[in-house]
């Protein structure tokens, strides 16, 4: 099956979580800024899981945009490929909860994984209680993050415009 995107920028989060909705909120953000080629496609996949298998097979490479639970200042921002991601992620914590990790594993095995994934991240500041609003610390970020994305995009010849 050809991939039908270059690119996929994908950004991932629940917006009833405060921070935790990063990565949904970017790609909004990003999309009414920014207009992309044709061959690469800016998505909203919110808490889909495996929903987002199909789209996860249908692009050469990916680029996920979400927060990151670690032990560092809140709206600290990183860059890892796959392999990296996997040395910082916490043991699941539920035998029912699927990870992105997982679409990803799943896309292997059925031979539609993308062929390189790269990992956007920002530490949240507030995720466990519920709220539809962001905290200021990370609204502030949306500029570093665009800054990161349009650096990763350049890696491969694209340089989106503004609107």
């Amino acid at each position: 099956m050809a991939k039908k995107n270059f690119i996929t920028i994908l950004g991932l989060g629940n917006i009833l979580l405060a921070d935790e909705g990063f990565g949904v909120h970017f790609i909004r953000w990003f999309s009414e800024r920014r207009r992309l080629p044709n061959n690469v496609e800016a998505i909203d996949g919110g808490t889909l899981g495996y929903a987002l298998l199909e789209l996860v097979g249908n692009c050469r490479h990916l680029i996920v945009v979400d927060v990151i639970k670690l032990q560092d200042a809140p709206g600290s921002l990183y860059r890892f490929t796959r392999e990296d991601l996997e040395l910082h992620m916490p043991p699941p914590t539920s035998a029912h909860e699927i990870m992105f990790l997982d679409v990803l594993c799943k896309a292997e095995l059925i031979e539609q994984a993308p062929d390189d994934v790269i990992f956007l991240c920002i530490v949240p500041e507030q995720y466990e209680n519920t709220a539809l609003e962001m905290t200021q610390t990370l609204k502030e970020k949306f500029s570093d993050m665009e800054a990161l994305l349009l650096k990763e995009l350049s890696y491969h010849g694209i340089v989106p415009e503004r609107r």
